[in-house]
């Protein structure tokens, strides 16, 4: 089965420490910048989050995601990730529910367990408790949005006899994703029959993914594979890259202050260090032909249905990035989806 390829943007609301630019200009351009991609005619936008930074990293997803679906109209909206060991899965559940229904069933959600130490302590749980509490997690959003009373008892959950509403629009809830950067993390979102968010190398992720959702039953072809993926589009780089190059490594070094912290897999896997290929933080840079030319090859080697760009580098206003964004949308998108179409 092919699915078709979707493109999009990614905003994480930062203001590091000494920028010009106030947090609240940051949010409304980056409103402006999702109506503006949703124009240009992108599929997708995602949130990330962080919590405790300096920087004031988006810490929830909830509200600016319901303000984003009350401005637009068919652009989808996810995340990579919701950290679910610091939520409430019945709460999560109805927030979902209520986010489907003002967004008229845009909603997706992209999962994991998190790995910033600071973030553990901050919010009283220990880190030890991260694999059971995203995987009951899972189980209970599944169950809230299953259309009557569930009873589910775990580790850390218990619920009896209860019904959440209002139901999502779509059936059986908004579509789940999990993040992965380890062979378990891969088994974790085959055994939940979720989308996958690949950060690992392909031995230890794509690879025994794909095997799972095979000795499953399925079809990977079935499940969407999708990617933060930097794009910057310019026909003169070293004009235009170095203001948001110096962003994106402010980016980088906060992500790797966490990481190195965190000490084990990149921070947010089960297993030994690997190299990342599918990182977050890796950038195509340069004209249009570079771009289809690199994105093509990249998606193709890793079997990827959804990408999604950096939309506001940390430190710069969100507009910034308007040009190479309507440029990715209406340059490089198309030329990506007819190399692509069939192959995805």
């Amino acid at each position: 089965m092919s699915l078709p390829l979707r493109f999009g943007v990614v905003h994480d609301f930062r203001c590091p420490p000494g920028s010009d630019v106030p947090m609240p200009r940051v949010y409304a351009e980056t409103f402006e910048q999702i109506e503006l991609a949703e124009q240009w005619g992108l599929e997708l936008c995602w949130f990330t989050e962080h919590h405790f930074i300096d920087d004031g990293y988006l810490p929830n997803f909830v509200p600016v995601a319901a303000a984003a679906a009350a401005r637009t109209s068919s652009i989808r909206f996810s995340t990579d990730i919701c950290l679910l060991p610091f939520r409430h899965p019945v709460r999560l559940a109805e927030d979902l529910a209520i986010l489907d229904n003002i967004s008229g069933g845009r909603m997706e959600l992209g999962a994991g367990m998190g790995y910033a130490l600071h973030e553990f302590a901050g919010f009283g749980i220990p880190r030890s408790r991260r694999v059971s509490l995203t995987e009951e997690a899972i189980q209970v959003l599944r169950l809230a949005w299953s259309g009557g009373p569930f009873t589910f008892e775990g580790k850390r959950w218990s619920f009896r006899d209860l019904r959440v509403t209002p139901d999502p629009v779509q059936p059986g809830g908004p579509p789940l994703w999990v993040a992965a950067t380890s062979r378990a993390g891969a088994e974790r979102a085959a055994r939940h029959d979720a989308h996958l968010l690949p950060q690992g190398a392909r031995d230890i992720v794509l690879d025994p993914w794909q095997d799972a959702v095979r000795a499953a039953g399925r079809d990977p072809g079935e499940h969407r594979v999708g990617v933060i993926r930097g794009v910057f589009v310019t026909d003169d780089p070293e004009r235009d890259w170095p203001p948001v190059q110096a962003a994106e490594r402010y980016r980088r070094d906060v992500y790797v202050g966490l990481i190195k912290s965190a000490g084990d897999n990149m921070g947010r896997g089960e297993g030994p260090r690997q190299p990342i290929p599918l990182n977050p933080l890796a950038w195509t840079v340069g004209d249009v032909a570079h771009c289809v030319a690199e994105l093509t090859a990249f998606m193709s080697e890793h079997g990827l249905t959804d990408i999604v760009t950096w939309g506001g580098p940390p430190g710069l206003p969100p507009s910034a990035m308007n040009a190479s964004l309507e440029r990715f949308a209406r340059e490089v998108v198309p030329q990506l989806k007819t190399n692509l179409a069939g192959g995805s």
